[in-house]
């Protein structure tokens, strides 16, 4: 028969018990420390995910671009309807080309929010915003990008970036390929720019 003073483990000690009462106290102000330093990012990173979205949804709600309803990319450089021309490989132009010289600024002609910073073969280096009715605002052969990031925010006229002849434009005059896509099919911008 075992004694009953054998089934109960002997009590701690006030010492065991202060210890382990400070092991805790000390891992909860590790946890707390790690948590102070991480929630202003990761609450800074949700806003800005939050700010997007609100930001992606608040533009599809909004109206197409409509005839004559949209200012220039290069304000006081003469328009051409260059739409549908031939191209090489047996392509057709899906924009128009506005010649201007080799670094001129070159706005948006649309407030939204930046989805590429980047390079392609046709374009070189582009830039796409997306607009209003969820239209994408295509910006091709730049010389330079501006100070942007996709996912930000750009109002009608700020900079996106300069003239250029980057991609396969290489060797033509300095100009910018703008191009607008709705429900991804390219449609034809020259009717929708403001002429001077």
């Amino acid at each position: 028969m075992i004694a009953d003073d054998d089934k109960h483990p002997p009590k701690p000690t006030l010492f065991s018990r202060l210890l382990r009462l400070l092991i805790r106290a000390a891992m909860l102000l590790v946890l707390l420390f790690v948590l102070d330093k991480l929630l202003p990012s990761i609450s800074q990173q949700t806003q800005s995910f939050v700010v997007a979205k609100w930001q992606q949804l608040s533009l599809l709600q909004q109206e197409l671009p409509t005839e004559n309803s949209l200012p220039s990319p290069l304000p006081g450089q003469h328009l051409t309807d260059t739409w549908g021309a031939a191209r090489s490989q047996g392509r057709s132009h899906e924009g128009i080309d506005i010649f201007a010289p080799r670094g001129t600024p070159i706005q948006s002609t649309t407030q939204g929010i930046v989805s590429k910073v980047g390079e392609n073969t046709l374009g070189g280096r582009v830039v796409v915003v997306v607009g209003p009715g969820g239209a994408g605002h295509y910006y091709a052969h730049l010389e330079d990008y501006a100070d942007i990031s996709p996912n930000d925010w750009v109002n009608a006229g700020d900079i996106i970036g300069y003239v250029g002849d980057s991609g396969n434009a290489k060797g033509t005059p300095p100009h910018v390929h703008y191009g607008v896509y709705i429900n991804g099919s390219a449609v034809n911008p020259y009717p929708l720019l403001q002429k001077d």
